[in-house]
């Protein structure tokens, strides 16, 4: 079970530095044999234009070509090797400027799911849930489709969020192009339910953004952690969940063992705490009263930057009741701040902290912070919460009080988990509430913007934005408890899933897999292996995988790549945008014959809406479409927005070794990598030309442009110390926490099927404190049961005295697809009010031995030949009824 730290560095090394040269090493694998495509079989399908350019070479008999990693939001550069006309090996690019030359074990192996057995490879659909799959062909596939998203329509409304009945569900793993037609074609058909699963990781950090700069995403970058003195470690085990940026800080910390120093602030010891020179060990969801303590020390000790505070910093607070809008709330004089501080003593915020925290060790954390270069990273920890977007503030008010952001080595860097949840859903359009180039779907100039470049009738998009992700996944359920949590809700009877399992990653999952279980919901699945969530399906189509298709990723620091088509794709399997192009032209056909005046008026927009891409899907939907549906996204939606991209054309993409960051308006900027950072005059061009257009503005330095912010400050935010939704009582004693081990993506559909990753961590586990383990008589291996207010697991214990949380609290990874180990049975789904992501890293629940230690199994949803079709493995085990 697992691995141990030692083994794990031991591992990490060993793989990194095989990822440079390409060597492909032999691991343990539990006596799976990797999958070979069969002999003879020449499987390299490469475009002309990419063997003619940089991201092509040939070195003896492999052919290389060059994209991006599958995984994580690092955006690592990879190299595909090709011998003998199949995939064999990837490589890390040496000249990438995000992780030169290295990989992490999952970047390095996922050429073996190119032709592993379990792919998807032809349309399957049934009409009864309850019945097996049957093969189909993609005609019919679109004309089941097609009518039943009709009828659908029909059952619903029409409302100010448009059609009520449908929806479609994205994902952090999409392309960019594909994410942009998704939405396009949602839109075009008249519903703003369109969502993606970035809501469940990375929402809070938008809102953060948002609130403190006006516009999403961050000003710095990678290159930061190279000029930092001090690394600001918070709700992030980046060993594991962003290896390769771990590395980048560890190289440091080594090269400058007494002058970097790594700040960790956890309630569990992860292995990224291991190089921390302090670890600030917390009760879970006390966060927000340490950050306020910490900008208390700073301001009461004078340590604050005051030119950079007085000229480029404004202070807000928002008063429900008071103020109209959450974003802007109203202006305080930094004497208000002052105040609103004054509680926040160290002594104050170390009692409510627990831990080890102490006033002593507060104000030393302070001190550094204030008066060394400093960039902040974090995740889930942040953002999985009922405050998130608070606590993203708070982190970023740190870096505004003491200067530490628009200068080189200081950054506020919100690290994201998906390799594409940035530049696909946040600057994409994937979520309902945003328009594709950072617009938002309440503004009407925003909404006619868009419809002017598509060519469609002003009035296509809806108004109001339709339903976030727990709504949506409530309308489906539609139970009397999701009808009395969202008065008014509308039930959804379509739902179109692209490459995502919701039915293992959402929380408090119990219900809605008991919604999607019944025959009034349609359920339409894009993906490439079967899921959790496949096992819901009417309709599976299978997609085409990581370079089998062609598109861009854009990663945590704005910067966006392209990875070519390089590989056939196996039997029927189709990229995504084939699908949406074909599927809209029937729905186009369909709508045009129905009798109701506001159906039939949509059929010409639905054409509209794919109408300039037809061609290109017809002849060669692998690169030309693609490449057509980037060039009306980057060349003409971002062109003018502070997301600009409209220099980044494919030719650039292919040229760069590490991709384009944003904002890139011209050819010429983007050939030179784009801007590094963001808000500094002279170096980015957005801030530039104000300052050279607008007398005002001509002395300053940096200038906030975010749409938000007319004052063209940043924004320093007043939030107090609130505890989670749901804290820990005598009936529910402890505190569950959730997350991600390194060799596991996710749900595991893809890592859970490379022997070498399911070897190493074959099931999930109960991370327990030796102390609580040794009060209730639980042995490392026990079986334990995990139980909260929502559901319940059965674990084996994990109890050790150099990792893991704090007493009073567990943690579980949920990767794991096994039903009486998937945690999200148990997680809590109350949600941010304002980013509304679900709080899954805090909830109560209790915990007892179950049973002494015993063997168990792995699990890998499979589908399965039967008499009549096509069965998911749980559905023919009678202990998953």
């Amino acid at each position: 079970m697992g691995i141990g730290r030692r083994d794990f560095l031991k591992k990490s090394a060993a793989l990194t530095a095989a990822s440079l040269v390409g060597i492909n090493l032999k691991i343990k694998a539990d006596g799976i044999a990797p999958v070979e495509a069969s002999a003879g079989e020449n499987l390299a399908q490469i475009p002309d234009e990419v063997k003619r350019s940089p991201a092509y070479k040939k070195e003896g008999d492999i052919e290389w070509v060059r994209g991006v990693c599958r995984f994580c939001g690092t955006g690592c550069k990879v190299w595909l090797g090709l011998k003998n006309g199949k995939p064999a090996i990837i490589r890390g690019e040496k000249d990438s400027q995000i992780n030169f030359g290295f990989l992490c074990m999952k970047g390095m192996l996922f050429y073996k799911l190119f032709r592993h057995p379990d792919r998807l490879t032809q349309p399957l659909y049934r009409k009864s849930k309850k019945e097996p799959f049957k093969p189909i062909s993609w005609e019919k596939a679109f004309d089941i489709m097609a009518d039943e998203m009709i009828k659908a329509i029909k059952k619903g409304e029409w409302g100010p969020m448009g059609w009520t009945g449908i929806a479609y569900y994205g994902s952090g793993q999409a392309l960019t192009e594909e994410t942009y037609l998704f939405q396009k074609l949602f839109r075009c058909i008249g519903t703003n339910h369109v969502e993606g699963n970035p809501r469940l990781c990375m929402a809070s950090a938008v809102g953060g953004y948002l609130t403190s700069y006006g516009t999403d995403e961050p000003a710095g970058g990678y290159a930061d952690f190279d000029k930092a003195q001090t690394v600001f470690i918070i709700g992030s085990n980046t060993a594991e969940c962003h290896p390769i940026l771990y590395r980048r800080i560890m190289k440091n910390k080594l090269a400058n063992p007494n002058g970097y120093m790594v700040i960790n602030v956890d309630p569990r010891v992860s292995p990224t705490s291991k190089i921390a020179d302090i670890h600030m060990q917390f009760k879970p969801g006390t966060d927000l009263a340490l950050l306020n303590a910490l900008a208390h020390v700073i301001i009461k000790e004078g340590l604050y930057d005051k030119e950079f505070v007085s000229k480029y910093c404004s202070f807000h607070i928002y008063t429900k009741g008071r103020d109209k809008n959450p974003l802007i709330g109203h202006a305080v004089s930094f004497e208000e701040y002052k105040r609103f501080l004054e509680k926040y003593t160290p002594e104050y915020a170390a009692e409510i902290c627990g831990g080890n925290i102490t006033p002593e060790m507060i104000r030393k954390v302070a001190r550094r912070f204030a008066t060394t270069r400093t960039v902040s990273i974090w995740t889930m920890g942040l953002n999985q919460r009922t405050r998130g977007v608070w606590v993203n503030n708070l982190v970023t008010n740190l870096h505004l009080l003491t200067g530490n952001v628009c200068k080189d080595g200081a950054d506020a860097l919100s690290l994201t988990g998906q390799p594409n949840a940035c530049g696909g859903v946040r600057e994409g359009g994937g979520l309902c509430h945003i328009l594709p180039g950072h617009r938002v779907v309440k503004n009407a100039k925003h909404r006619h913007q868009l419809e002017k470049i598509w060519g469609v009738p002003k009035g296509t998009i809806p108004p109001k934005p339709g339903y976030h992700t727990v709504k949506m996944f409530s309308a489906i359920s539609y139970t009397e408890e999701d009808k009395r949590r969202f008065p008014g809700l509308k039930p959804i009877h379509f739902i179109w899933i692209e490459e995502t399992s919701p039915l293992q990653s959402l929380p408090n999952m119990r219900r809605f897999r008991e919604g999607f279980a019944r025959d009034d919901v349609f359920v339409v699945v894009t993906d490439i292996f079967p899921t959790r969530t496949t096992e819901f399906a009417n309709l599976i189509l299978p997609a085409a995988f990581h370079f089998e298709k062609t598109g861009v990723y854009g990663c945590t620091e704005r910067r966006s790549q392209l990875t070519p088509k390089a590989v056939k794709a196996p039997g029927q399997a189709m990229p995504e945008l084939w699908q949406i192009v074909n599927f809209a032209q029937v729905l186009a056909k369909k709508l045009k014959r129905e009798r109701d005046p506001k159906l039939r008026k949509r059929a010409s927009i639905v054409y509209q809406c794919v109408a300039p891409f037809i061609e290109a899907a017809k002849k060669d939907p692998w690169w030309t479409l693609s490449k057509e549906v980037w060039n009306e996204y980057a060349g003409k939606v971002t062109k003018g927005q502070d997301s600009d991209l409209s220099g980044a054309t494919y030719e650039v993409l292919l040229e760069r070794p590490d991709g384009v960051q944003w904002p890139a308006p011209t050819v010429e900027i983007a050939r030179k990598g784009g801007t590094l950072r963001r808000f500094v005059v002279g170096k980015d061009p957005i801030a530039t030309k104000i300052a050279q257009t607008h007398p005002e503005y001509r002395d300053w330095k940096c200038i906030d442009y975010g749409h938000l912010h007319k004052d063209h400050k940043f924004w320093v935010w007043l939030r107090p110390y609130k505890g989670p939704a749901e804290p820990p009582d005598a009936e529910y004693p402890f505190v569950l926490s959730t997350g991600r081990v390194i060799d596991h993506w996710h749900t595991a559909s893809m890592t859970g099927r490379i022997p070498e990753l399911a070897g190493d961590y074959p099931y999930a586990w109960v991370e327990i404190n030796p102390k609580d383990a040794q009060r209730l008589g639980i042995n490392p291996g026990d079986l334990v049961l995990v139980e909260t207010r929502r559901g319940k697991n059965i674990l084996p214990a994990r109890i050790s005295t150099d990792e893991g949380p704090m007493e009073g609290m567990v943690f579980v990874y949920w990767y794991d697809q096994e039903k009486s180990r998937m945690i999200n049975f148990c997680t809590l789904d109350a949600f941010d009010p304002g980013s509304k992501q679900p709080e899954f890293k805090i909830c109560a629940c209790r915990i007892k031995k179950y049973a002494p230690a015993q063997p168990l199994k792995s699990f890998i949803v499979k589908l399965e030949k039967v008499r009549g079709g096509y069965l998911h493995n749980a559905e023919l085990d009678p202990n998953e009824k």
